[in-house]
């Protein structure tokens, strides 16, 4: 039984499984975007947040924990200069996971899973290069204005104006040129009510 077993071992021991989480997020926080299974994205994700967020305090001490779970160089660089500075306002869900189909040998289901203030294409259609937008409470938030419309006086008595039906308009669609062309033919009422009459 795997009660209460929340870790996805994805098929692999420990030592396999962290060195395995460790060259993927080296290779998320160099290449910005990579590709891979579901099952391994949704690892990662869980993987590299806090490390991302803990690169926001440039510390020493930052430094060195993030370092212990990279054991790279190269990427420590890159998270501190580059990412932390694109990232400094957003305040949480830094990587975005997006399913691309089916692997064509296994089966496996794939995904993509890049940084979410590094996708060009939606920044420029969103107009903005900061990560976070402003958020807003869902209750109690903006009040509704108190203005109410303007009170129309319905009280005056208006003239009703009764008009005199004596023509009536009927489409006829003209057969003799062969295109739709829509032409109006005028009747006298009596017409008109003769031949509802008649069918």
């Amino acid at each position: 039984m795997r009660h209460g077993d929340k870790v996805n071992n994805l098929g692999r021991k420990k030592s396999h499984r962290v060195a395995l989480l460790k060259n993927m997020a080296c290779s998320l926080i160099e290449h910005k975007r990579i590709v891979t299974t579901v099952a391994k994205a949704k690892a990662l994700r869980v993987y590299i947040e806090p490390l991302l967020t803990k690169s926001k305090t440039n510390t020493t001490h930052s430094r060195r924990v993030i370092f212990s779970y990279l054991q790279n160089k190269e990427a420590i660089k890159t998270l501190f200069g580059v990412i932390a500075e694109k990232i400094a306002t957003r305040p949480g869900g830094y990587v975005r996971i997006i399913k691309t189909g089916f692997r064509k040998g296994d089966g496996a289901q794939m995904a993509m899973i890049e940084l979410v203030d590094f996708n060009e294409i939606l920044l420029a259609k969103s107009g903005t290069d900061s990560g976070a937008k402003k958020r807003t409470r869902r209750s109690g938030g903006a009040k509704k204005s108190t203005t109410s419309a303007p009170v129309v006086d319905l009280t005056e008595e208006t003239e009703v104006i009764d008009y005199p039906v004596d023509v009536a308009e009927t489409v006829e669609e003209s057969a003799e040129t062969g295109n739709d062309e829509v032409t109006y033919k005028e009747e006298s009422s009596e017409e008109a009510s003769e031949e509802n009459k008649e069918a």
